[in-house]
């Protein structure tokens, strides 16, 4: 029999609403029940596509005794940390503040009152590797909160309090940072760099777009041709080289997996997320503007294929991610990580002819035994299985085989093609079909910039599309909402939703400037200022609540894998004070900027794209005003060289004009 999660949306809630767990969604029903039963709470959060999360639902969470248990001593509640971010940054807070790690799924024991008491991520069902199983977990809490209440009331008062003093920490607007800020990222960036391997530290790798794109801005700054800027440019193409190259990348279908577990960027784990799509596109954007490698085209180019004909909804906009496992075969039992993504060697001799299959494999290192290293498949998911990277270069591949360079290309894009329709016979893997729209935001801006770059109108088409169905699903004129799926999400949208889909109304603005699409920033921006900036923390927040009550103020200034909202706004709110002439918008950049001061001079390998946002401030926007006919030659100089700094106008006349600040020429 389904239980309460059977009524929900979201795609990860409607995955446990057949556990035999008495799951509820987040709200006061649950914690009601909880103050009436005198129970303490079990909060687990994840999301749909996580492959730790679908192991500690398979080992726990589906099997009846440990559910019996967790029913007899708690109210169980489920999260989707895609859906609700403000209470998955509550809580991982905590986690991260008593186990200095965290991750997911989530696992978090509270009062009935919402605060955290025992906390961690992933728990085995029995005692495992040193990690306390489950069970005993369960059932030694559920003792303690009988029998020692008053201590553990008291412990979670003292950290629930600690966490929000933290968090409420007033802001010093201190003055901006100086230039040494600059070269101290990149002085930052070379000690972390892999210089063998490319991307910055060891194992796992994380592909951290805004840190590349905050290096190729800097590049530019210091100027292309200086010490610094070669090694900002070194540093850049190697990555974005290496990551095309490595199995992080779908060499058949476009697109990117969202890590890499090795340095060598050989084996992934396999999911993919919309997020990652976005920025990476726009990073091999900005390296195709300024080396023209075909390469850096081929990869942007394939994001938008995947994009196009994948995560595409039918509405027009975007899904968010697809997973890491799935089934090998119809009649598998049980899900295996990259069963979709991976080849057995003899599959391709099978697929391709002999000669075809031995360029390949060489190519690609496919290998009888499978090419993963033992310490990047610990649980033996990958024997005999083979993630596709790239080992050999076409010239080389062209001596081993004796043949010309354009054969070896031809017969691999044959090669690749006959496997991508191979494996579209393949159990697909599941889809968070959800839409979420912050991550529209950036897949829209990603698309139209690709328009703009590639002079691709279908490019255009889908970024117009994908703004449409948020404008006309997820905002009612006074409110956006979070997600969409079927229907308008409940959860109101949060900081980084108006930031990303602000940035991403931008990048449309320049591509479709008769759309309304700056009109529509302009709103949003209003309506992020009067919702959601917080003065004394110089900042946009998102409050987490539960019965009315404020659990924690959060504001968000770590680049990860999304972009800080408060860096990303520095950096909207600049543009649209040229797009708009709204200078009052440039001062609450600039406090943004100072506010964040204390990072940039610090930590700045955490804030990358303060960084950048700092740079546009320092040397200005440049503002193109482009006529309704603008010259060929002015749009091939535009669409093929990197302005990291650029904002698009109508103008009048015949000729584009380059504004910056008051000084205008025509460019």
């Amino acid at each position: 029999m389904p239980n309460a999660l059977i009524h929900e949306t979201s795609p990860y809630l409607l995955q446990h609403a057949e556990n035999p767990v008495a799951w509820q969604a987040w709200g006061e029903a649950a914690f009601s029940r909880a103050r009436a039963e005198d129970k303490l709470v079990f909060l687990s959060v994840g999301y749909s596509t996580c492959h730790w999360c679908h192991v500690m639902e398979r080992e726990s969470f589906e099997n009846e005794q440990v559910a019996a248990v967790m029913n007899h001593h708690f109210i169980n509640v489920k999260v989707d940390r895609e859906e609700r971010p403000d209470i998955d940054a509550t809580y991982m807070a905590f986690v991260q503040a008593t186990t200095g790690q965290g991750g997911w799924p989530m696992s978090v024991w509270l009062t009935p009152e919402g605060k955290p008491v025992v906390g961690g991520t992933y728990f085995p069902p029995e005692d495992r590797g040193g990690r306390a199983g489950f069970t005993r977990v369960c059932h030694e809490l559920g003792r303690l909160w009988r029998d020692d209440r008053a201590k553990m009331e008291s412990s979670a008062e003292r950290v629930m309090a600690h966490l929000q003093e933290e968090a409420a920490a007033t802001a010093v607007l201190r003055g901006l940072p100086d230039a040494r800020v600059f070269g101290d990222f990149l002085d930052r960036c070379e000690a972390m760099f892999d210089a063998d391997w490319g991307g910055f530290g060891g194992a796992p790798k994380f592909p951290r777009p805004v840190i590349v794109r905050a290096l190729m801005q800097l590049g530019e700054r210091f100027d292309p041709a200086s010490e610094e800027g070669k090694m900002a440019w070194e540093m850049s193409e190697r990555t974005l080289k290496a990551m095309a190259a490595g199995g992080m990348h779908d060499h058949l279908g476009g697109g990117f997996h969202r890590y890499s577990v090795d340095r060598y960027w050989h084996v992934p784990h396999y999911e993919k997320m919309l997020y990652d799509q976005a920025q990476l596109a726009m990073a091999y954007l900005d390296g195709w503007q300024i080396s023209s490698e075909a390469i850096f085209r081929e990869v942007a180019e394939g994001i938008f294929r995947y994009l196009l004909e994948t995560l595409r909804d039918s509405g027009g906009a975007f899904h968010a991610a697809e997973d890491a496992d799935s089934l090998a075969t119809a009649d598998a039992l049980e899900k295996r990580e990259g069963a979709f993504w991976t080849w057995e060697a003899g599959e391709i001799s099978a697929l391709l002819e002999p000669r075809d299959a031995a360029i390949f494999s060489a190519a690609y290192q496919v290998e009888a035994l499978g090419n993963a290293r033992p310490e990047s498949d610990p649980h033996g998911e990958l024997v005999n299985q083979n993630t596709l990277f790239r080992a050999m270069r076409d010239d080389a591949l062209a001596v081993m085989f004796d043949c010309p360079e354009a054969e070896i290309r031809e017969r691999l894009a044959v090669g690749r093609g006959i496997l991508l329709d191979a494996r579209g016979q393949r159990p697909p893997p599941h889809r968070d079909d959800k839409i979420v729209t912050a991550w529209n935001g950036l897949a829209s801006g990603a698309l139209a910039r690709g328009a703009r770059v590639f002079a691709r109108e279908d490019l255009a088409a889908a970024a117009n599309e994908a703004a449409a169905f948020l404008k006309s699903q997820l905002w009612d004129g006074v409110n956006l909402f979070r997600t969409y799926r079927g229907q308008r999400g409940k959860v109101r949208a949060f900081p980084a939703d108006y930031v990303f889909l602000i940035f991403g109304l931008i990048e449309l603005h320049a591509t479709s400037p008769g759309a309304g699409w700056l009109d529509w920033a302009h709103e949003l921006q209003q309506a992020l200022d009067a919702g959601f900036w917080d003065a004394t923390r110089a900042g946009y927040v998102m409050r987490s609540e539960l019965a009315g009550e404020t659990l924690m103020v959060i504001r968000e200034d770590y680049d990860g894998a999304e972009p800080s909202p408060n860096h990303l706004a520095a950096e909207n709110l600049l543009k649209l004070a040229a797009l708009l002439d709204l200078p009052e918008y440039a001062k609450r950049a600039e406090a943004l900027l100072r506010a964040g001061s204390r990072v940039l001079e610090t930590q700045p390998f955490a804030a990358p794209l303060l960084l950048a946002a700092l740079d546009l401030h320092d040397r200005g926007v440049m503002k193109f005003q482009m006529p309704a006919s603008p010259p060929a030659g002015s749009l091939e100089k535009l669409r093929t060289r990197y302005f990291p700094r650029a904002v698009y106008v109508p103008g009048a006349g015949d000729e584009v004009i380059l504004c910056e600040g008051v000084t205008c020429r025509i460019f």
